[in-house]
């Protein structure tokens, strides 16, 4: 028989011939096909869907196969839901789909196959066969209603009897569809058999596992027996357990290179770690543990090389200038090659930022054919940082150092300690002092790691620190380690490592190529002089990164083809240069003086600028500064005030007067001694009235006698004037040996005047 009727789509609801269900229904187009079949003969064509998870299935997302049912009873619920209560009649087949939308409508078949016949007594015979294994299960399977088993049983009618079984016993939803699917009666019956007693061996199954947990646990300990239950069910499935865990490390143990003091221990844990249940909360720390120590690389080491040739040319491939560094550093691996000592001096490479410090000690690691870990220090204030927690701490492991030689698998790395110079100390502990014992060639050969528990040998790692500023480093940590400065790159090595290096760094990154861009030298240095100020390269990389970003987008778009980066195409792309008008603001005037000042990111220009007025002799200094330079103010003050006569100063002029200096950026800190002579002078000039030569900036400490004392980072501050477009430094005589060490790049261009007393500043610095 056929007929065309509305269809609904339901999610893993099953119904079938002879019960009766409810559910839910809530999409529109569901809701109207309810609507349309309660205004006919309220019969509808119930199919599920393939992938009940699926919010607005096509045709071909629903079985062939469904229900032919009887709509009983509609009830509205909150939230636009409707309760639909429906009696299942037919198993129906799709025919064809009339509709999709607005809702199914589809021509079904029903009672339209040929039932195969039951033999003499068969039937009976598959009866008492179901309702044996229907109750064989339930009494395996308790979570049936007693009423619905009641009236199961009651049942007469096979056929029923199937269909009430398929509509309340759990199976898959994939098993009941084939169950609606069996249109002959004598097959669904051979189908719901093996269903049941598929069913009755699972329950066997769980049964087993369940009595089996039960000999080992205490029924109100939930958690435990959950753990049990998952233990019962690996060895089912033939999963590893502790036995297996243990196995396998003492194997990991026997192929492993290291001492004995090492093994043994390890041997110690794993037979601990044996006898202990899974239910221990101790095992899986132990686990951690024997994992750990199973990984350290106890006696591995790498082949080292030893080739100084094949050294030199990484270095000078991977760095351009830094001549003093390359030579250090080629002295300190012969020195370590020829003396087979592994207790040789540990480099700490000082300098700006920029400056290449973490690339050399990559480039050295190259050279020498180690592995390269890098341990960064910056603000690491917890001593455990470096030598680990103790292993009965909750979630405790090693320090950074084991982490790095587990993260390098040699113990005879080369391992970068970076910003040394940042590390601290609070109430957890000194990290500065942790380091001590790491870098001491006497005492690292037995480090001793908190969570270990056993020595760790790292004389066989080639340790090297970077720091900016060594005044932050501990007095007995620096003692330790060998320094070799890095110091701030002239304008001429600058544009050699842009051209050499950072242009076709960033022409990768960008994917551009030769064809597509090219850099005129004069551009570069227009980058160098104009757009960037700093001691190192990073700044440069950047603003050479944003140009070549925007190359890139313009190439893309199709707007160019080739560039070619002049120093107008610079200006185009980056706009006004932050510091291209500094040199045009050079000029001579009165209580203004160009001093230098080094910091940690290099050589910078103070100007130093000093106002008298009439007061009663105050004295004033603003500027954010140290508590040396304000010294260095009152001693020049001090001076001046005991050679009024020489520079025809009246006697109560400091009574009569008062005095304010000030240095420029009031946000940023400045301190040190080497503004003496600077501040000396522009008192002078304020006070005399005469003028201070605009192209001349100087550097010194001064003394109350009026003598210059020598200072330190001469080189960053002579780049500083350099780049400020200075025509004379003065600097003290007692720095003479430190100029003449310096390149010819650097002095270039520039007049050096070495200074003894303030009466030479002078004469060099005022005008008549």
């Amino acid at each position: 028989m056929k007929k065309v009727l509305p269809m609904l789509a339901l999610r893993g609801k099953y119904i079938y011939p002879n019960s009766v269900i409810h559910f839910d229904v809530s999409r529109s187009k569901s809701v109207r096909a309810i609507e349309e079949a309660m205004q006919n003969d309220q019969m509808i064509f119930l199919d599920n869907q393939i992938d009940p998870a699926m919010e607005d299935p096509k045709s071909y997302d629903l079985y062939q196969i469904g229900t032919l049912a009887r709509i009983r009873q509609v009830v509205k619920l909150p939230q636009n839901i409707i309760r639909v209560f429906a009696e299942g009649m037919f198993r129906a087949e799709i025919l064809e789909v009339c509709e999709e939308e607005p809702i199914f409508r589809v021509e079904a078949a029903y009672q339209h196959t040929e039932q195969q016949e039951f033999e003499q007594d068969e039937k009976e015979a598959v009866f008492r066969a179901l309702k044996e294994s229907f109750e064989k299960y339930t009494g395996v399977w308790n979570q049936m209603d007693p009423n619905v088993y009641s009236y199961i049983l009651m049942q007469t009618d096979l056929e029923v009897f199937v269909d009430h079984l398929a509509t309340h016993l759990p199976f898959s939803l994939q098993n009941k569809q084939k169950l609606l699917e069996e249109m002959d009666l004598k097959r669904r019956c051979e189908l719901m058999l093996v269903l049941l007693e598929q069913e009755l061996r699972l329950a066997y199954l769980r049964l087993d596992i369940q009595e089996k947990v039960k000999e080992n646990i205490d029924d109100n300990q939930r958690e435990y027996m959950l753990r049990e239950q998952l233990k019962v069910i690996r060895e089912e499935l033939g999963e590893t357990n502790i036995a297996d865990e243990a196995d396998e490390f003492l194997r990991s143990l026997s192929e492993m290179e290291a001492g004995e003091e090492v093994k043994d221990k390890i041997k110690k844990e794993i037979s601990r770690f044996q006898a202990m249940g899974n239910s221990a909360a101790e095992s899986a720390v132990l686990r951690t543990y024997i994992e750990i120590m199973l990984d350290v690389p106890w006696e591995k080491l790498s082949e080292d090389s030893m080739d100084l040739e094949e050294a030199e040319k990484i270095l000078e491939a991977d760095h351009y200038g830094l001549k003093k560094v390359k030579e250090r550093v080629l002295e300190y691996l012969a020195a370590r090659a020829m003396s087979q000592k592994k207790d040789a001096a540990i480099l700490c490479l000082v300098g700006p930022p920029g400056t290449g410090k973490t690339s050399i000690a990559r480039s050295i690691a190259r050279a020498t054919h180690k592995e390269y870990v890098r341990l960064s220090l910056g603000g690491v204030r917890d001593e455990s940082e470096i030598r680990g927690h103790r292993k009965t701490y909750v979630g405790a492991m090693p320090g950074r150092i084991v982490a790095a030689i587990r993260q390098a698998k040699v113990r005879n790395p080369l391992m970068l300690l970076d910003e040394v110079d940042k590390v601290g100390k609070d109430q957890r502990g000194d990290t500065a002092s942790a380091l001590l014992e790491v870098l001491d060639g006497e005492q690292n050969e037995h480090f001793r790691d908190h969570y270990l528990e056993v020595p760790l040998d790292l004389s066989d790692v080639l340790f090297i620190a970077t720091a900016n500023d060594l005044s932050t480093i501990p007095k007995p940590l620096l003692d330790r380690m060998e320094v070799i400065e890095v110091s701030s790159y002239s304008e001429n090595e600058k544009f050699h490592i842009a051209k050499n290096y950072l242009v076709k760094k960033q022409m990768e990154a960008n994917g551009l190529t030769p064809k597509e861009i090219v850099w005129k030298d004069d551009a570069l240095r227009l980058l160098i002089d104009s757009y960037t100020r700093e001691a190192g390269v990073r700044s440069l990389e950047r603003t050479i990164g944003n140009v070549s970003r925007k190359i890139t987008k313009d190439i893309y778009q199709g707007k160019k083809k080739k560039v070619t980066v002049t120093k107008k195409a610079v200006r185009d792309y980056l706009g006004t240069a932050p510091y291209e008008l500094e040199k045009e603001n050079l000029k001579d005037e009165v209580g203004i003086v160009h001093g230098l000042a080094w910091t940690s990111v290099g050589g910078v220009m103070l100007n130093v600028e000093v106002n008298t007025m009439p007061g009663k002799g105050k004295f004033t200094v603003t500027g954010s500064l140290g508590d040396v330079m304000k010294e260095s103010a009152q001693a020049a003050v001090s001076y001046i005030r005991s050679k009024s006569g020489k520079y025809k100063i009246k006697d109560d002029f400091f009574e009569s007067h008062d005095i304010h200096i000030h240095i420029p950026e009031g946000a940023v800190p400045k301190d040190g001694p080497s503004a003496g002579i600077t501040m000396t002078l522009a008192l002078i000039s304020a006070i005399t009235g005469r003028k201070v030569r605009g192209t001349v900036a100087m550097t010194g400490e001064v003394t109350i006698r009026g003598q210059v004392l020598a200072i330190g980072g001469l080189k960053e501050k002579m780049l500083a004037a350099k780049r400020a477009g200075m025509t004379k430094v003065l600097v003290p005589k007692a720095n003479e040996k430190d100029v003449r060490e310096f390149d010819t790049e650097i002095t270039e261009n520039i007049e050096i005047v070495y200074v003894k007393k303030i009466e030479d500043v002078i004469r060099e610095a005022l005008l008549s």
